[in-house]
């Protein structure tokens, strides 16, 4: 475990204010931009980043969901119906953790964040949402204002099974990495299920506070939680949620898709590159 020091604690901090701007914008808990930070730029065991950033996901969630409350953004049926097998994932994935080298995982997270980012890309040029607000957007479905196309837009959920079977997964990768495992969610909600972007992104904040509490006991029971910095973390992550948060109710939604993937591909490298080391 790192010495606590007072100078490693502001680094984490302004790290979670840039971690928690991106993953309060994108819908993806910050978790996948803090934890090769923590890894690679400060050296921490990959498993006491992963803990770290658990608590930051939470965090990010908690800020997200109070901020789009009432905004018609979340969809609170589909989250609670996806996070059932969410939570399940994320069980397994924080006992998995503890049995994997940390190279495995180090190449597991470069490997997962290129596939999304080529999923994302791959979406550059569609929209889910229907322009005509009197379509009825069915049981899991949903509608809400959307500043870019200044009007109220409809979505319907497509391919249920396959969005519970990404949560699954999504939980998994939670726990084992340390995100939120809105970096698995978001893009396939958004690819394949019908979702629009922006619809997928709150939800997947909604969701993904729950799924980090589940990995991040069993962290904790495992003494890799180091509070001091986890502390640091949080605090810097809820400032910079605050901003991202306001800056992606405005932002277009092919922009916010072209920085994912763009953040994705660097962080494959990074990750990928240091596991085959």
């Amino acid at each position: 475990m790192p010495i606590v020091t007072a100078t490693l604690a502001l680094i984490i901090f302004a790290a979670g204010v840039l971690a928690g701007s991106l993953g309060a914008l994108l819908g993806i808990g910050g978790g996948i931009f803090l934890v090769p930070f923590l890894n690679i730029g400060l050296n921490l065991p990959l498993q006491a980043a992963a803990a770290i950033s658990l608590t930051t996901v939470i965090a990010t969630s908690s800020s997200v969901s109070a901020g789009r409350a009432g905004k018609q953004v979340i969809n609170m049926r589909l989250g609670m119906v996806l996070e059932v097998a969410t939570a399940a994932g994320s069980l397994l994935g924080g006992v998995t953790a503890q049995m994997l080298p940390q190279s495995a995982l180090q190449m597991l997270f470069g490997v997962m964040s290129a596939i999304v980012a080529v999923i994302m890309l791959s979406r550059l040029g569609r929209r889910n949402v229907i322009l005509d607000p009197t379509v009825e957007p069915g049981l899991l479905g949903g509608r809400f204002h959307e500043h870019e196309s200044g009007g109220t837009v409809t979505y319907r959920v497509k391919r249920l099974p396959v969005a519970l079977v990404a949560s699954f997964l999504a939980g998994q990768v939670s726990s084992l990495l340390g995100v939120g495992g809105g970096v698995i969610k978001v893009p396939v909600l958004n690819a394949w299920c019908g979702i629009p972007m922006r619809a997928a992104a709150a939800t997947s904040a909604f969701m993904i506070g729950v799924t980090a509490t589940a990995g991040a006991v069993i962290y904790y029971g495992h003494g890799l939680l180091v509070p001091e910095l986890a502390a640091a973390a949080v605090l810097g992550v809820q400032l910079g949620s605050w901003g991202g948060m306001h800056f992606g109710a405005r932002a277009s939604a092919k922009w916010l898709k072209v920085l994912m993937a763009g953040v994705l591909v660097v962080v494959s490298v990074l990750m990928f590159g240091r596991g085959i080391r």
